[in-house]
């Protein structure tokens, strides 16, 4: 048995059509470690910028003023008195004081808001006049209202 050489049909450029896929995938990974340098030298600048006063927010959600900046970390105030110590890469980002003052007017007047209605609902009690309703009469005629049932919590299998 004899076996034959036949070249393979060629469609003109081998060469490039390798290359094209290894290119794209060598782009692709350069721009993305591109843009992931462009953030981290973002969060630099944040964190390099912190001064005592200013109002962050931590990559976690947790909302604070700055109270003092070390090597390592940063000090916040997240309430009246209570101090946590939070590494400096947490900071997620700064909030500019004209958000900060909107906020503390907006808390400001829905505190307002709130004792007004209060102080209400206080005038309000005084003036209800609420049925006994250990009365036996009451439940004869039907007015008691049922306490809402809550679903219930577990099944049973």
């Amino acid at each position: 048995m004899q076996l034959l050489a036949v070249p393979m049909a060629s469609s003109g450029g081998g060469g490039i059509t390798l290359l094209l896929p290894l290119i794209l995938i060598v782009g692709m990974i350069w721009f993305m470690s591109r843009s992931q340098r462009k953030q981290r030298e973002r969060q630099a600048q944040t964190v390099a910028a912190l001064v005592p006063g200013t109002k962050v927010i931590t990559t976690s959600g947790l909302v604070g003023i700055v109270e003092e900046t070390d090597d390592e970390y940063v000090t916040l105030e997240i309430s009246e008195g209570v101090l946590v110590q939070v590494v400096k890469a947490a900071i997620g980002r700064v909030i500019p004081e004209e958000d900060a003052a909107a906020d503390e007017a907006e808390t400001s007047t829905e505190a307002a808001a709130a004792d007004e209605t209060a102080e209400t609902a206080d005038d309000d009690a005084e003036k209800v006049d609420v049925p006994d309703a250990g009365k036996a009469g009451d439940k004869a005629d039907g007015k008691v209202q049922d306490t809402p049932k809550l679903p219930p919590t577990h099944t049973e299998n």
